[in-house]
């Protein structure tokens, strides 16, 4: 998957149904992706939150776009106070909001960087023990290449046999082509939930971020496991 930061909860359920993620940082980056920014709940509504950027292109790899360190600690300021507007009644805002501070007061210089330590600081939180690599790391030939054939060279790289993918991934993959090619993939399909927020109107599909602030570390975890795998 592309590194995502604070990822919805169908992100952390991919992670957590298989034994490794491979976080893609060296496919183009996506405009009006999820890769630097997300939603939170304001005002009982979902608002985004966009990481500023140096000169985001879709024809720059996710590892090559840099956060833009001139913008950046104004922007900062400014989601801590939405946080903090949105949040203080929360019931885990103390805890949750020093996990997010932390990931927000990294210093790195691409969004790659600060979306997998948000992601990898989210499980460290809830206790849990991330296995993952970086796939400009270990596959130094995959730009470029075709997704199918991206996949099977990671796959096997690592001696797995079978892959995980988003539900969305239907439309993309063939499992009988993929099968050929000695890789039995799955999609990854998120079970309907709801959990208590501030109003009785449930908002759905924000950052990871809001559950963190209305759930307990366990409820959270349990959450990971509410998906089928088709």
């Amino acid at each position: 998957m592309q590194p995502y930061l604070f990822p919805y909860i169908g992100y952390f359920q991919l992670i957590y149904s298989t034994d490794m993620i491979v976080f893609c940082d060296d496919v183009a980056y996506i405009k009006n992706g999820w890769i630097n920014r997300n939603q939170i709940l304001y005002n009982n509504a979902p608002l985004y939150f966009s990481v500023p950027l140096q000169k985001k292109s879709s024809f720059k790899l996710i590892k090559d776009t840099l956060i833009n360190k001139d913008f950046y600690p104004l922007w900062k300021r400014k989601l801590f106070n939405t946080l903090r507007h949105s949040y203080s009644k929360a019931p885990f805002f103390d805890t949750s909001y020093q996990l997010i501070e932390k990931v927000f007061d990294a210093d790195f210089e691409s969004i790659s960087e600060l979306a997998i330590y948000s992601v990898k600081s989210v499980y460290e939180y809830l206790g849990l023990d991330l296995k993952y690599q970086v796939s400009s790391e270990i596959c130094l030939d995959c730009v470029g290449i075709d997704k199918v054939d991206r996949i099977v060279r990671l796959t096997n790289h690592f001696g797995y046999k079978e892959f995980v993918n988003p539900i969305g991934g239907v439309e993309l993959y063939d499992k009988k082509d993929l099968k050929k090619r000695g890789i039995d993939i799955q999609f990854l399909n998120t079970l309907p939930f709801d959990y208590k927020q501030f109003s009785q109107k449930y908002v759905p599909s924000l950052s990871i971020i809001d559950m963190l602030m209305f759930l307990e570390k366990e409820e959270i975890v349990n959450q990971f496991s509410a998906c089928e795998l088709i």
